[in-house]
């Protein structure tokens, strides 16, 4: 084929997901395969969220409401914040995208923590752009080494809060001094997907009047559980918000997608439950690992980094096995780590017991 694309788009390597349990039961013939690999709400969705979506099933032939009036509202009222500040993405890495496609082109470097959320590096090099890496220091952004990187053709600095992979966590007060740093005509993107599981929560977009340049994303993926319906949403400056509006799809976000999430809003008692499952099964998960010769590290999100010690691909295989999918880090450098996402006590214990089955036979 004569079909050429270029250069730098056939530098991009493809976003590989989690292995779905469907596939994990199919290709080993296993039923009632657990899945703790992709962060997903171990208490499935909102209640409140599944039953709009039942309520406006009968309305899939319309078109959504392109401006997202309604759930736009109910954010801006939710966290006394302007319906100017707000854009609605599908998923939080469709924020990530639009700002990529806004701001970034080939004599543009975007800064991005090594490891981290692969959409970052993918969403910047589609536009042309160059990925500047920077490496964690012991698992943690290293906000200093951003920060001295930046220069006149940055565009971008991505920060994730907590860490993906790691749940590392930066205070509201380290955030601020890194803002400090940074010119106010490069954007510092927020990547909070985690934000509700960390015990030290706080809202970034109330430094935002003071740096028009800070963008926060969220999503409804984890802690409301819509990761099947794709929405998200970005706080930002006015200015900006205006921007990614001319340039979004019109209908980015489904109807569906817009009702569940305006009633998960509402489904305080739900969001609640979900964190303290995560902050209890969190930690006797972090013990139990402890216990088997394992070193955990402190996480604010739903999930935990272990390392093995040990080939983490070989222990992810063996788990499989078992019918417990984890997630293997050597793709993301740290081939003898293993990330778990915290799932609901059963599956924890699952987990526990075919782990130490597993290293039991080293």
């Amino acid at each position: 084929m004569n079909i050429d694309p270029p250069e730098y788009i056939k530098k991009i390597k493809p976003y590989k997901a989690g292995k779905p349990i469907e596939e994990l039961e199919r290709e080993y013939g296993i039923k009632n395969a657990v899945k703790l690999a992709s962060n997903e709400n171990p208490l499935g969705p909102s209640p409140k969220a599944v039953e709009a979506v039942k309520n406006f099933c009968t309305s899939l032939h319309r078109y959504p409401d392109s401006s997202g009036y309604e759930l736009i509202n109910k954010i801006s009222s939710k966290f006394n914040i302007s319906s100017k500040n707000i854009v609605l993405g599908n998923g939080s890495d469709d924020i990530i995208a639009l700002l990529c496609k806004a701001f970034v082109n080939d004599t543009k470097n975007v800064i991005m923590p090594d490891p981290g959320f692969l959409m970052y590096e993918i969403s910047t090099r589609s536009e042309g752009g160059i990925p500047v890496k920077v490496p964690l220091k012991n698992l943690c952004l290293d906000l200093d080494k951003m920060a001295e990187l930046c220069n006149p053709d940055t565009s971008i600095i991505f920060i994730t809060n907590p860490n993906n992979p790691t749940g590392s966590f930066i205070e509201k007060e380290k955030l601020e001094e890194f803002l400090k740093k940074i010119p106010s005509n490069v954007i510092v993107a927020s990547d909070e997907a985690y934000m509700e599981f960390s015990e030290s929560y706080y809202c970034s977009w109330e430094l935002m009047e003071k740096y028009e340049n800070l963008v926060s994303m969220r999503t409804f993926s984890k802690a409301y559980g819509l990761a099947g319906l794709r929405i998200g949403y970005g706080v930002m400056n006015p200015f900006i918000s205006e921007i990614l509006n001319r340039i979004r799809q019109p209908f980015n976000t489904s109807l569906i997608s817009q009702k569940a999430a305006l009633c998960a809003l509402d489904d305080e008692d739900f969001l609640e439950k979900t964190r303290t499952l995560i902050f209890t099964e969190r930690k006797k998960l972090f013990e139990e690992l402890e216990k088997l010769g394992i070193t955990p590290f402190k996480s604010d999100a739903n999930f935990i980094l272990a390392d093995l010690k040990r080939s983490a691909d070989d222990v992810y295989e063996k788990l499989l096995r078992k019918g417990v999918i984890a997630r293997s880090m050597s793709s993301y450098g740290y081939p003898e780590f293993l990330r778990i996402t915290i799932g609901l006590e059963n599956e924890n214990n699952l987990f526990i017991n075919c782990l130490k089955e597993v290293l039991d036979k080293y």
